[in-house]
């Protein structure tokens, strides 16, 4: 029988395990194309229907400050790779979206970084323990959310 884990052993092991992950990952991110924080704008962009956010809402989903994402969208919008207008339905709202060119530079990042997290999840982990990792976590994601 297998000793119990304490709810923060099992934190800090996850957290443990994304910090080493995210920091070798960073290591091979095509930074020529985009930046990690970039990229993680971009990435929530193009998943969403029409690939536009209210800035408000993206911000709800990135790693960063509004102040932060505020500066970060300006310099994409000078970039070509996104693109700012008032949102119709609310007059005080600002859409972003992503350009024809901000989808291309999307996937050009997108491709080499699937490559790099491929090579290290498929090395370490089998294919079963791939779906357990991803149901677990789904499952701690969605239970977190609805509280």
């Amino acid at each position: 029988m297998a000793p119990d884990v304490s709810p923060v052993t099992a934190w800090e092991s996850l957290f443990r395990a994304q910090v080493t992950v995210m920091r070798q990952l960073a290591t091979e991110f095509p930074t020529d194309i985009v930046s990690l924080n970039e990229y993680d704008v971009l990435f929530n962009l193009f998943i969403q229907p029409g690939k536009t956010l209210r800035i408000r809402d993206l911000g709800e989903k990135v790693l960063l400050t509004q102040p932060s994402i505020s500066r970060l969208v300006d310099r994409l919008v000078a970039r070509g790779i996104l693109e700012k207008h008032d949102d119709p339905t609310d007059g005080r709202g600002t859409l972003v979206g992503l350009t024809e060119q901000g989808v291309q530079v999307y996937r050009q990042a997108a491709v080499q970084h699937a490559q790099s997290i491929s090579a290290h999840m498929s090395g370490h982990l089998s294919p079963a323990e791939l779906d357990e990792l991803t149901r677990l976590c789904d499952k701690l994601r969605e239970g977190v959310a609805t509280k």
